[in-house]
């Protein structure tokens, strides 16, 4: 198994709260809404692999990012965590959620369980930044997630399936997500595209609270 280091700031107290931000970017498109969090949490903002300071690996795999995160919260002993993935994040987070009994509150945005799960002109897009660039994070896109109906069954955390209206993911992909966890919410929120409520915002903050509180 190859080592790999996973970059993270910290800051605040209490219960402890994971943020995992989406494809291409690092934790700091969640500073605005840390900061509010930390009133409340212990707030942990890592870096995925391949992504911020962390370890940059050959491959890129969901189930491997995943993995991370549960050793993650196993090397720090974190239990009770309440887990918001944005985007890749809420995708690493639902397989995370299938496999550790440490996620206790599960909040995903924006994630979707297939490659076909995002809008199609998305999907093109992607198709041709990865022909260009052959960029891994862009393939990554195109070939996962595969996340399986058994796994989001195995789900015990308390869960929010969340995204905007405007979202980049089919509405049909969220609505099947929150039918097939088992007593999950779903939050629409209207006029919010992809990134608008979760990036550089503190609106994702106020998603957060109203859940948890």
């Amino acid at each position: 198994m190859e080592q790999v280091t996973i970059a993270y700031t910290v800051k605040g107290s209490g219960r402890p709260l994971i943020l995992l931000h989406g494809n291409s970017e690092d934790h700091t498109i969640f500073k605005e809404a840390a900061d509010v969090l930390a009133n409340y949490f212990t707030v942990y903002t890592p870096d995925s692999r391949c992504h911020g300071q962390s370890t940059d690996t050959d491959e890129l795999h969901y189930r491997d990012m995943a993995d991370d995160m549960i050793r993650f919260m196993e090397r720090l002993d974190l239990r009770d965590v309440i887990f918001t993935g944005f985007s890749d994040g809420g995708i690493v987070g639902l397989i995370a959620a299938a496999k550790s009994d440490r996620i206790t509150s599960l909040i995903t945005c924006g994630a979707n369980v297939t490659p076909y799960g995002v809008a199609p002109w998305l999907r093109l897009m992607i198709k041709c930044v990865y022909a260009a660039a052959k960029d891994k994070k862009m393939g990554l896109m195109l070939k996962e997630p595969d996340i399986t109906d058994e796994e989001l069954q195995s789900i015990k955390a308390k869960t929010l399936v969340c995204a905007g209206s405007k979202d980049l993911v089919k509405l049909s992909e969220t609505e099947h997500i929150a039918s097939v966890v088992p007593g999950a919410k779903m939050l629409i929120l209207p006029d919010e595209t992809h990134t608008s409520y979760t990036v550089h915002s503190t609106k994702l903050a106020d998603v957060i609270l109203n859940f948890v509180f």
